[in-house]
């Protein structure tokens, strides 16, 4: 699902919503997620998951044309951990769209 899908299924869902407004929503939202990580929070969104920042520390790298050895520096990457309730809800809807592909 893409951001132009996202805001496409509000519009649709919320008839009282434009499209403009569903796409003012969820630009408002993806700020908010961005801003929080950025300054080293973590998101905690019950039901569905968790994103925080984790670090990798510099390491020893080789470039595979050369085989000469490089240094990666420390990195900060985004971690999404979903909740248990997406987790059983992707789990259920994944076993019964495999159970219809059988039959």
């Amino acid at each position: 699902m893409t951001r132009s899908d996202l805001v496409a299924e509000l519009a649709a869902r919320f008839g009282q919503l434009t499209h403009r407004d569903a796409e003012f929503a969820v630009k408002a939202i993806l700020d908010a997620v961005n801003n929080a990580l950025v300054r080293g929070h973590r998101i905690e969104i019950r039901g569905f998951g968790s994103f925080s920042i984790n670090r990798r520390p510099p390491r020893m790298g080789r470039n595979p044309r050369s085989g000469e050895s490089v240094a990666i520096p420390e990195k900060r990457v985004t971690h999404f951990k979903p909740g248990k309730a997406l987790r059983e809800a992707v789990d259920q809807r994944t076993a019964e769209l495999e159970q219809q592909n059988k039959a």
